[in-house]
């Protein structure tokens, strides 16, 4: 297979970018996208050209950098799947495939298709996590939880924080991003001692860091390459209007 690539360039973040284009062939229609990239960037290297700066790291669907809009889609042609997830038999032989780093304000580019999402890790230091004291890990029914409450906790858990969400919505919300991690521990014991201040404090960060409002497009759950629900932004909603009538 052969493909035409127009691939997002850019120094850094303070220089201007630019769309360039490059040819692939001989490529295996069972080449994972990243591998393809692997193959551009070899073929860059041996003419002593730049090769192109992407982000990537376990390529198991797991840990979320192998963030890139391909044709238009986050993460690409696939359904709950990662970049590096992705392989060349979604393609058209012959086909151009236009790749660009996330297009979010709260995201900004680093360089090529590298984008800052320290964003992300700023909203979770501001109340993602359970800071009082449990003790040792205690037995497995020590603290009895609903299965329906711990697989909800679980599904909302498997969010990656790749940045999808965002990159995707219209206004560039990242509303499902905090609405998973406020759901993942507000169905648990642990998590209710400070779901209050918690809601508020991820909501206020992430407005402060310019992330846009939500409104309830499902864009973000159509591109979200875990498959986590909107109807976490419909609990981390009340966890907020909870705490705020609490106040």
């Amino acid at each position: 297979m052969k493909f035409t690539l127009k691939i997002w360039r850019q120094k850094d973040a303070k220089s201007k970018g630019e769309f360039k284009t490059y040819h692939v062939d001989n490529i295996s229609p069972d080449t994972s996208f990243l591998e393809m990239l692997d193959i551009l960037n070899n073929d860059l290297v041996h003419n002593g050209e730049e090769p192109v700066a992407f982000d990537h790291d376990c390529r198991e669907g797991i840990c979320g950098m192998c963030s890139l809009h391909i044709n238009g889609r986050a993460h690409g042609p696939g359904t709950a799947a990662t970049t590096c997830q992705i392989y060349m038999r979604k393609f058209k032989d012959g086909e151009t495939i236009v790749i660009e780093p996330w297009r979010s304000a709260a995201f900004p580019v680093i360089k090529d298709l590298v984008v800052n999402r320290g964003a992300y890790d700023e909203i979770l230091q501001a109340g993602g996590f359970v800071s009082v004291r449990t003790n040792s890990v205690p037995d497995a029914n020590a603290i009895p939880i609903a299965k329906a409450d711990a697989d909800e906790s679980m599904d909302a858990a498997a969010c990656i924080g790749c940045g999808a969400c965002a990159a995707t919505c219209k206004n560039g919300s990242a509303m499902l991003f905090v609405a998973a991690r406020v759901s993942s521990l507000a169905k648990l014991p642990q998590g209710r001692v400070e779901g209050a201040r918690r809601a508020k404090a991820m909501v206020a960060k992430m407005d402060e860091l310019g992330f846009g409002n939500c409104t309830n497009t499902g864009a973000c759950q159509a591109e979200c390459p875990k498959a986590v629900s909107i109807a976490h932004i419909a609990r981390l909603n009340r966890e907020f209007l909870a705490a705020k009538l609490e106040d």
